[in-house]
């Protein structure tokens, strides 16, 4: 489905960026990997070279512009082209608005919207060349619907959003689409600490009844990077069980 195309997915050390980096990776993508952590970024490069695919483990700081031009430098001369680009590197610090620091604040945007922007101005550039780019973000239901305790990671998903429907406005012309997935709740190491009176109420929101897993939001990946998606631009894929219904 993804032969002789190369993608890169920032945060993709662990959890759903890992899932996702994989998922590439088994429908024929070479799959650059890219983390704050170097050591978990080599661990999934080696799986998707398992896979018989090509990869590179690349420590990039999202929130600088230098470090995210020598990412996307660093995967062309490495994998000889960038077709997808998977935005899914993000930090949360949640708090009430009212005990919410600065700092709480700067961070979250900083990662989750700032980032997204600097690897996406990056990654247009050899796309815009080739006539072709698939531009991915990760989005979340949050979002769409707002959270408390969450003001920074809600307008940083919102901002995101925006920054995907503006991308493909922009880019289409140049054979390039834009699309963000906004996921719900999903099966993660830390939903796994939460409590369960927590957890059972959590569940009686979601109309399918349970948490969505880290393979299904990369599925959802993998239609948006393919051709199947050749005609969606400017969308917001909701993988949240309904609970944004």
């Amino acid at each position: 489905m993804l032969e002789g195309k190369v993608a890169l997915v920032t945060g993709s050390g662990r959890g759903i960026g890992r899932s996702i980096a994989l998922c590439l990776a088994r429908h024929g993508a070479d799959v650059a990997i890219s983390d704050v952590d170097g050591v978990s970024a080599e661990a999934v490069a080696a799986e998707v070279q398992e896979l018989g695919r090509r990869s590179l483990a690349i420590v990039c700081n999202v929130t600088q512009s230098d470090s995210c031009k020598e990412m996307v430098d660093k995967v062309v001369a490495g994998l000889g082209r960038l077709d997808i680009l998977v935005n899914n590197a993000g930090i949360r610090r949640d708090k009430l608005i009212v005990g919410m620091k600065d700092q709480d604040w700067d961070m979250v945007l900083d990662v989750n919207l700032k980032g997204a922007f600097l690897c996406t101005r990056e990654a247009l550039r050899p796309m815009s060349k080739q006539r072709f780019g698939r531009i991915i973000n990760i989005a979340s239901i949050v979002g769409l619907v707002g959270n408390k305790g969450q003001a920074n990671y809600a307008a940083s998903k919102a901002g995101l959003i925006a920054l995907t429907k503006t991308t493909a406005k922009e880019m289409a012309q140049r054979g390039i689409t834009a699309n963000a997935l906004a996921p719900g709740f999903i099966q993660t190491e830390m939903t796994e600490t939460l409590p369960a009176e927590y957890k059972d109420a959590l569940l009686k929101q979601i109309p399918l009844g349970r948490m969505g897993t880290a393979d299904e939001v990369a599925t959802c990946v993998l239609f948006l990077a393919s051709e199947l998606s050749a005609y969606v631009t400017g969308h917001v894929l909701q993988v949240d069980g309904g609970i944004a219904m």
